[in-house]
This record gives structure tokens, sequence and C-alpha cells, in this order.
């Protein structure tokens, strides 16, 4: 075993930013294995000009955490959202219950009989805008903090992505089962037949995220499903939209498809899991 160790004047010229490539990659791989070392180094950056910087930022981080596990349900609730992430801290999840609570006053209010066809159609790309929201510095204000902890990287994208299925899937699904049936729209979808499409598009934005970061990845796919199947749908409301979304997410075929494409994408996620640990455009 090597018995090198970073020695105070190396310490001192890696927190002013003053030691050379090889010697700073070499420290920075060394005080992964080693406390001691990693100890020096810390208290030498802390001596250093970044050290007030550091010390007001540990603070707020502190004061922050400390307020959101505050005792009482309020404390717990902000807790939870914080590490959910910013989509269900913010517009994303307004619009998921603006969507649902459209669809049943069209349901209901107005009577419409395309009101569950048009809320299936929008329904898998919403997980995508969580998706797009939830993760990377463009939403997180905490993004390389909490991306250079043991639990970033894929791990907190995946928690992040749990959470925000499980607001929408629930919320979403449960509207198009209480919407009123689809009477004089042929061939209208059952109210969980966009769960897999939904899932399959939701993992494909993960897998093609590991290469390009999360919101151009949802962004693409969301653009991708509104030009192919919600714009065609559209020009064909009222009487042929059930039959037009059907062709997308009904039957054993089409259902095995969106199946087999969530496993394949949820393959190539994993092979790529280690890209969301370097990848600064996420």
């Amino acid at each position: 075993m090597s018995t090198w160790h970073v020695s105070e004047r190396l310490a001192a010229q890696y927190a002013y930013g003053a030691a050379a490539g090889p010697d700073a990659w070499s420290l920075e791989k060394h005080v992964e294995s080693c406390g001691t070392c990693a100890a020096r180094v810390s208290a030498a950056v802390r001596r250093g000009a970044a050290g007030p910087a550091l010390d007001a930022l540990r603070a707020t981080v502190l004061a922050e955490a400390t307020a959101a596990a505050a005792p009482g349900r309020v404390g717990r609730m902000a807790s939870v959202l914080w590490f959910a992430g910013p989509a269900l801290r913010g517009a994303w999840l307004v619009a998921v219950v603006l969507v649902a609570a459209g669809a049943l006053a069209l349901g209901y209010g107005a009577g419409s009989a395309s009101a569950r066809p048009l809320l299936l159609a929008l329904a898998p790309v919403l997980p995508l805008a969580g998706v797009g929201l939830s993760y990377g510095r463009h939403s997180d204000p905490l993004h390389e903090i909490a991306a250079a902890t043991p639990s970033g990287g894929l791990r907190l994208l995946l928690t992040r992505t749990a959470a925000v299925l499980a607001v929408s899937l629930p919320l979403l699904t449960a509207a198009g089962a209480l919407l009123p049936p689809a009477t004089g729209v042929p061939g209208v979808p059952g109210a969980a037949a966009w769960l897999l499409p939904g899932l399959a598009l939701t993992l494909a934005a993960l897998a093609l995220g590991s290469f390009v970061g999360c919101r151009a990845a949802a962004s693409v796919l969301a653009c991708g499903w509104l030009g192919v199947v919600v714009a065609p749908a559209l020009a064909m409301v009222p009487p042929d939209l059930g039959e037009q979304l059907a062709a997308y997410v009904c039957g054993p075929a089409v259902q095995g498809a969106w199946a087999a494409a969530a496993v394949l994408c949820a393959g190539l996620l994993a092979l790529r899991r280690s890209s969301f640990d370097h990848l600064e455009r996420l």
C-alpha cells in the first residue's frame, strides 16, 4: 500500500488554487480514502480566501435544515418536499392539479365527451415536465452540493423521479376514472391506458438525460409526443379523438411495445448510471 500523504504545503497550494494539475488530481483521489489528509486539506481551505464564503454557506444550509426538521407536521412536510425535489415545490405540481381539475370541470361542467381522451393525451408528458424540473442546477440552487453527496447523482434523480410519479400517476389516473363515460366518442382508452406510455417516456428521459441532461431530454420527448400524438388527435376533435389516441396506447401489441421500451430504457439507464456523477449539464 502507498504511504504517500498530502503535505501541508500541497494542501495550502490546493486551497489557493495554485497546485499543479496532476498534484491536484492525486490529492483529490487520495482524500477519498484518507481521513487524515482530508481533514488537513479541509483545514487549509477554511484558512484560505474561500473560508468565509464556505462558513456562510454552511451556516445557511444548517439553518435551512434546522427549520425543515422543526417539530410538527409543517416541518416534516417541508423536509419531505425539499428532498423530493424542486418539481414538488413549484409550478409543476400546480399544473398537474389544474390539468386534473380542468378535465373534471370539462367533463361534468361542460358535459364534454372529449374530456377523458384529452386528459389521456396530455397525461404522459406531465411526468416528463416534473423530471425535467426536479434535478439540475437550472432548478435547484443547492444542486452542486446535493450532487456531491454520496446520495447524489442517479440515486437522488431516481428518488425525485419516484416522487414525481407518486404524485402524477395516481392523481391523473383517478381523474380519468372519475370522468363520465365518453359517449359519442368511439374507441376511448381506459383511464389507466396511459401508464405504460408515461412510464416508458419517463425512463427514456432519464436514459437520454445521461447524455444531454434531464431538462433537454424531457423537452425533446415531450415535444415529440405532442407533435406525433397530441396534435393529430386534436385535429380529430371530437368524432375520432378516441380512435386516434387508442392507436398509440391501446391493445396488447401497443402496450407490449411500451413495456419493452420501458425495459430497454431502464437497461440503458443502468449502463449509464455513472454518467450522472460527472455530467455538469444536468
